[in-house]
């Protein structure tokens, strides 16, 4: 369907099982933290469990959640028959549970999958991660052409299609943060694209972004992560 309500409705059930994937990851985390010195799996383990934890509750909870809202309210909203592009609508959802698939399935490679911590800070993703980077990597960029393409259909949305009479001052108020959300998530998702993408060069093709014995810096992968971190938030 490429209907604005079916699509919000599969939007929001995938976040809600996203919510169950990331928060059964949550109790495994709490229960190896029950006790001091209690040992239930292994620490690599532990260390995949935050980090792919962390990246299902942002990228696949709550953010698939906002945009289900967004696809449900926006075209009601301003008294449109559906978002500006519906097919785009359509592929910006279907992208997603692949993208989450293949970060989850990572985790059962050998080595194991990401184990650094949700912001991926180089080295750890560098240097010290497995070879599962690769899938978190691709993973990302999947998840934030999803974010690109429903921001550009909510903007061309807000912007075409606002029935007669419904100026800007006349907009709701969550059409108006939604309006400036999909401008922040086109501004910020390729810088993110970009520090996922200098990782995985430096992982896997030699390059030194942030390694600093070839002249690369680690503290600028947390300035280009942060510059997509807050507006992202």
């Amino acid at each position: 369907s490429t209907n604005h309500k079916d699509i919000g409705s599969l939007y929001l059930w995938f976040s809600f099982i996203m919510f169950l994937t990331g928060g059964a990851m949550a109790m495994v985390i709490r229960a190896e933290l029950f006790q001091p010195g209690l040992q239930l799996v292994e620490p690599n383990f532990f260390n995949q469990m935050t980090t792919v934890h962390g990246l299902i509750m942002v990228f696949g909870a709550v953010m698939p959640a906002f945009t289900g809202l967004a696809n449900w309210l926006i075209p009601m909203m301003i008294g449109a028959p559906d978002m500006a592009l519906p097919r785009m609508n359509n592929w910006s959802f279907w992208i997603l549970p692949f993208a989450f698939t293949m970060l989850l399935s990572s985790v059962f490679m050998e080595g194991g999958g990401p184990n650094f911590g949700w912001t991926f800070y180089a080295p750890l993703s560098t240097t010290y991660s497995p070879d599962s980077t690769a899938l978190f990597v691709f993973a990302i960029h999947i998840m934030g052409i999803s974010s690109m393409m429903g921001a550009i259909n909510v903007i061309v949305t807000i912007v075409n299609l606002r029935a007669p009479g419904m100026t800007w001052m006349k907009l709701p108020l969550f059409v108006w943060t939604w309006l400036i959300t999909a401008f922040l998530l086109i501004a910020v998702m390729p810088v993110l694209a970009g520090a996922v993408t200098m990782v995985l060069t430096d992982k896997f093709f030699g390059t030194s972004f942030f390694d600093t014995a070839g002249g690369g810096d680690p503290v600028m992968f947390q300035h280009i992560f942060w510059f997509f971190g807050h507006p992202e938030v």
